[in-house]
């Protein structure tokens, strides 16, 4: 199974929206890292996510959640709870 998930920094008030085969270790990694962007947030929560078959459509809808740019439109999808909240 592959994933699309939005994490939420509560330190930056900032979503994060990534795809993974492995969402609890990638949350992890997130929690852990020590370089690039979510390195800055932490801690990330695990707000909302999706669950494919394959991995070009975890990434398909990855790439369109990012282009939203409007967080309103996150946050009703979270708040829809249409996939797995958190």
């Amino acid at each position: 199974m592959f994933y699309c998930y939005i994490l939420y920094s509560e330190k930056l008030d900032k979503y994060y929206i990534g795809s993974t085969s492995n969402l609890q270790g990638r949350l992890q990694r997130h929690n852990t890292s020590k370089t690039g962007f979510t390195s800055t947030g932490k801690p990330w929560s695990l707000k909302y996510f999706e669950t494919f078959e394959f991995k070009t459509q975890a990434l398909k809808r990855e790439m369109l959640l990012k282009k939203w740019k409007d967080r309103t439109k996150l946050e009703e999808l979270i708040a829809s709870g249409s996939g797995h909240p958190g």
